[in-house]
This record gives structure tokens, sequence and C-alpha cells, in this order.
């Protein structure tokens, strides 16, 4: 079963247990969905800004863009927990040898970067939203502002949890190509969803 499947008590429960998965970079990847669902409604419901028809064409192209996103970031909520459980099985490798000391080491290299990865597909996916959460935000009916408000912050807050997440693996990983490239990309898309963020909520006082 997958997260988006449980019930939300069961996924709360999940969340709270002892158990390394599910953590926070699934519990970020579900905020980003619920926060790009948010736009989602804003950008349906009947009545815009002014229900003019620049308004609506402009929530309508949001709608299109917006509503992968949430199954993207659903899907990467389940990516994040077997990522971790990958780095988990790498250290659980023999280590008798110096054969077997080489492969646990390359297998541990290989799924920290792929616990690197999906966070940082998280981050891009909160970022390619927030990208939208200014038309939104401008066009969509003023009795859902706060509900724009309300995407916006889960929004932020998916991506700084997805921001966590890859700088904790980051240092970890040896592979220094890698890891300036990512921290790269996290620092510049981080940087631009900020200000996007900003723009957003100018257009809802």
């Amino acid at each position: 079963m997958t997260f988006s499947e449980m019930t939300l008590a069961k996924f709360l429960d999940a969340l709270a247990s002892p158990d390394p998965t599910p953590g926070g970079g699934t519990a970020a990847a579900v905020a980003g969905a619920m926060g790009a669902s948010l736009l989602v409604m804003v950008t349906g419901l009947a009545k815009s800004n002014t229900n003019a028809d620049h308004e609506k064409a402009a929530l309508s192209g949001a709608r299109l863009a917006l509503q992968p996103l949430v199954s993207t970031l659903a899907t990467l909520a389940d990516a994040d927990a077997a990522a971790f459980d990958q780095v988990m099985g790498a250290y659980r490798l023999p280590k008798a040898t110096d054969d077997e000391k080489a492969a646990r080491a390359a297998a541990i290299q290989k799924a920290l970067q792929g616990a690197t990865t999906v966070p940082l597909q998280t981050l891009r996916a909160c970022a390619t939203a927030m990208a939208h959460a200014g038309t939104v935000a401008a066009c969509g009916n003023r009795s859902a502002t706060s509900d724009v408000g309300v995407a916006i912050g889960l929004l932020e807050a998916a991506a700084a949890g997805a921001e966590a997440n890859v700088r904790i693996n980051l240092g970890s990983v040896r592979d220094q190509d890698f890891t300036s490239t990512a921290a790269e990309e996290t620092s510049r898309l981080l940087a631009g969803l900020a200000g996007q963020a900003a723009a957003a909520r100018a257009h809802l006082v």
C-alpha cells in the first residue's frame, strides 16, 4: 500500500512510529502535494477574482500545470521511504573481506546518491508548483485567499524539508561533482521559490 492510499489516521500513526520510514522526506513530499492540491482547488472555482476572461484562462493554464505535480509529489513520498530503505540495506551488507567491504562501500554511495536525488526532485516539484502560486493568488476567487496562503506555506515547508534531506545526505556522499551540482541546484531552487512565494503573497493583501 502506498502512503497516498492510507487513511490519514494510519499515515499519521506511521509517521509517529519509531520506524525510520516514513520520515521527514515523506512528510515533506506529502506537504508539497497538499499545497499543490489547494492551488488546484482554487483554479477550479466557478468565479475568479473579477471574472475576467484572461483570469480564467490563466487559472486554467495553472491548473493544467499543477495537477500532475500533485501525483508527482505523492509518488515521491513513497520514493523517499524506499530510498532510505536502500541506504539501510546497503549498510547491512557483509564486510568480512576486502571485496565485500569495497562492494558495500560502493552500494552505500549509490544509495546515498539516490536518497539525495529523491528530495531534490521533491524540491523541484515544489518550486514548479510555487511558480504558479502567483497566478492563482492574483486571479483566484477572493474568498479563497486564505487557501492560497496555506498552499504557499505548505510548499515552503515542503521545500525546507526537502532541502534538509538533501543536505544531510550530501554530507556523506564522496562524489564531489555530484555534491557540488546538487548543492548548487538546491540553493538556486530555494532562492527562486522564496521570491515567488513573496510575490504570490503580495497578491493576497
